[in-house]
C-alpha cells in the first residue's frame, strides 16, 4: 500500500469543478491530465452533435482509450517500458556520475 498521502485538489472540467484526491507529488500530472481531458470534451461539446455531459465523457474516454491503446499496442511504443528505460538510463548516468565527483 502506498505511504504518500494524497490532498484535495480543485479543478474544472466542461466549466464544472470537482475536487479529487492527489498526492502531491503527482500535482502536475493530475493538472496535466485535467486540461487534456477538458480539452478533449470541449472538442466533442464544440461539434454540437452530442450535449449530455455523460455522453460526452463516454467519447472522450474512448477516444482516449483508443489513442493509448494505438500507442501501446499498435504501430507506437509502449510509454511504461519508455519510462521503464529512461529512469535506468537516468539511474546510471547519476551512478557513473557520483563515482566521477570521487576522483575530485
Amino acid at each position: 500500500m502506498s505511504s504518500k498521502k494524497a490532498n484535495a485538489l480543485d479543478v474544472k472540467i466542461l466549466d464544472r469543478e470537482f475536487r479529487v484526491a492527489c498526492p502531491d507529488d503527482e500535482k502536475a500530472e493530475l493538472l496535466e491530465s485535467v486540461a487534456y481531458l477538458d480539452k478533449k470534451m470541449s472538442e466533442i461539446r464544440d461539434t454540437g452533435k452530442i450535449t449530455s455531459i455523460e455522453r460526452i465523457a463516454i467519447m472522450a474516454a474512448l477516444n482516449i482509450t483508443h489513442e493509448l491503446l494505438t500507442t501501446k499496442l499498435g504501430g507506437g511504443f509502449d510509454i511504461g517500458d519508455y519510462k521503464r528505460r529512461m529512469q535506468f538510463m537516468q539511474a546510471t548516468i547519476e551512478e557513473a556520475l557520483a563515482d566521477q565527483d570521487k576522483l575530485f
